[in-house]
């Protein structure tokens, strides 16, 4: 079996995304990759609140900050998602064990990360003038292009939806 695609979400803000995240997780097989500090607390009852069922399905790792995250990842295949960027998802490859990379709800991922990461920055087209897609359905629309362009390796293919 190949490495596992990996969503790394940054600074998430909002429980029910990050919920709905865990659910693709956890259905698709990939890791989740958590960096603080986040907008809410990974208890029992935030977890319950986020809709999700599946947590015990998803592989999770934990991270203090970006810096820790980018400082043991940044020579590995990253995908970085900004609505700054000019090159579509949709025309880079995603090899196994990629990442993934999203930023906080509100602000989306820094400026720095940005700038650091420059040539491995894509975005999902959408229309002029409106700021992003939901994080849960853009994560989404991510995970099942790399997938997709894997094979759907290791899933199956019976109906689910």
């Amino acid at each position: 079996m190949s490495e596992p695609l990996n969503i790394v979400l940054v600074e998430p803000e909002i429980p029910q995304n990050t919920g709905n995240i865990a659910r693709t997780c956890a259905c698709t097989g990939a890791r989740l990759h958590l960096v603080e500090p986040m907008g809410f607390r990974l208890t029992a009852k935030q977890l319950a609140r986020a809709g999700c069922d599946y947590w015990d399905e998803v592989d999770l790792v934990r991270w203090p900050c970006a810096e820790a995250f980018f400082e043991a990842h940044g020579g590995s295949e990253l995908h970085l998602f900004t609505g700054q960027a000019h090159r579509s998802f949709a025309e880079v490859s995603y090899g196994p064990g990629a990442f993934l990379v999203f930023g906080r709800e509100s602000r989306g991922l820094g400026l720095g990360i940005i700038e650091a990461y420059a040539g491995r920055c894509v975005r999902i087209p959408m229309r002029e003038g409106l700021r992003s897609l939901n994080l849960s359905n853009a994560v989404a629309v991510a995970t099942y292009e790399a997938l997709r362009q894997q094979g759907y390796c290791g899933l199956g293919d019976s109906a689910g939806a």
